[in-house]
């Protein structure tokens, strides 16, 4: 089961997709905005590419954890997106994601173009990892990978 994690911006949507083990997530592409209709079915048809089963849209909340207008834009976003694609779609605090991806490309002496060619897909991956973690099952205490027998 793959899943999608998007930044879900005024211009563009970040997309970036998970392993088939749900552990890691990969940037995929940024998706510039034309019409709903029109992102609708690029996001369709990247669904179709990469077989996701649900998505994780980012809830961009204030720093105090309240609602603004680009939250209630994401909530609208996010109950079309379900409907049209049949896919459940969770909502995920994205407070810090653009910071943290702007940071990270900064450190990694990424020019300024490339930058904002990038930007949105890395912070969709940072709501998606987030996310992944959050919901990855504990490991058993006392267990030890070397007494892993994939045959029993």
């Amino acid at each position: 089961m793959r899943t999608f994690g998007l930044d879900y911006g005024t211009k563009t949507i970040g997309v970036a997709v998970s392993d088939g083990l749900g552990l890691t997530a990969q940037t995929v592409t940024t998706v510039r905005r034309a019409s709903l209709k029109a992102d609708l079915a690029e996001l369709s048809r990247l669904v179709k590419e990469y077989e996701v089963t649900r998505f994780v849209l980012g809830l961009p909340l204030n720093m105090n954890g309240s609602e603004g207008p680009r939250a209630e834009a994401s909530r609208k976003f996010a109950d079309v997106l379900g409907q049209a694609l049949g896919l459940p779609v969770e909502l995920w605090d994205e407070r810090l994601s653009t910071v943290a991806a702007q940071r990270t490309l900064l450190e990694a002496d990424v020019s300024r173009a490339k930058r904002r060619e990038v930007i949105d897909q890395l912070a969709a991956q940072f709501i998606l990892q987030g996310w992944l973690d959050a919901h990855r099952a504990p490991v058993e205490e006392g267990y030890d990978p070397e007494d892993y027998d994939p045959e029993a």
